[in-house]
């Protein structure tokens, strides 16, 4: 069993998922938990409102387990951005926001 915010997990999840940025609305840097079933290609892209890329933040093989991704969005301005997930099975888009 894996221990994730004071639970006891399995240590691989049955699905994938996406969860919601931690903290949001947040200020520079956010946390980003993510879950695989089974080892895959994975991608996790962030994109302003108007669909344009601004970073990718994973882009290869991933271990199934759970995982944290961090964004540090320390150079790019105030607004809303959406966080893409996807592996050849799955695809989750969440919206997070970034104050100064």
């Amino acid at each position: 069993f894996t221990f994730f915010a004071g639970q006891a997990l399995p240590s691989i999840p049955d699905q994938y998922y996406l969860s919601q940025n931690y903290p949001n609305p947040f200020n520079s840097t956010t946390i980003l938990p993510y879950g695989l079933p089974e080892s895959t290609h994975l991608s996790i892209h962030i994109y302003d409102i108007s669909g344009r890329l601004v970073e990718t933040l994973i882009d290869g093989n991933i271990e199934a387990g759970y995982h944290t991704a961090i964004w540090d969005a320390s150079t790019v301005s105030a607004g809303v951005y959406l966080v893409k997930m996807e592996t050849a099975a799955f695809s989750s888009v969440r919206k997070v926001i970034l104050v100064r």
